[in-house]
């Protein structure tokens, strides 16, 4: 069996994502990590991120086709010179990219942050989303 993968898709997912890293830092290392949760229905997608400490000025997220980047960054408000005994809490860059399996409508997203969780309530385009085609009988 062979797998053929349309050039057309292919490239479009390629450039989408070159022009995503073209928009980052040169050096954009990724300091943080983040959990997520990806949750699905026939609308579209919800993405649950744990972020505590984050605040929403701090936070970029794009959305191009199927993918969403959530990047940002965070502070721990260390002081230069202070003696530490111990410093445990991240800060730095984070940046995630996740792709889904099918096209997002950007214009409808819906962000929230509360308690420390990003909320990212993402529909489908019309397109992606299944249809149901009632059969008549003649």
């Amino acid at each position: 069996m062979t797998l053929y993968i349309n050039p057309v898709h292919r490239n479009t997912r390629r450039r989408a994502i070159e022009e995503i890293m073209r928009d980052l830092d040169e050096d954009y290392s990724a300091l943080i990590s983040f959990p997520i949760d990806i949750m699905a229905d026939s609308d579209g997608y919800t993405i649950k991120a744990l972020l505590p400490g984050i605040k929403p000025e701090d936070l970029d997220i794009q959305i191009v086709n199927e993918i969403v980047t959530i990047s940002g960054s965070l502070d721990a408000d260390r002081k230069e010179g202070e003696n530490y005994m111990l410093a445990e809490r991240p800060s730095g860059t984070f940046h995630r990219v996740l792709t889904l399996p099918t096209p997002l409508d950007s214009s409808r997203v819906v962000a929230s942050l509360e308690d420390g969780i990003l909320i990212l309530e993402i529909p489908k385009t019309e397109e992606a989303k299944p249809r149901t085609i009632k059969v008549t009988q003649k």
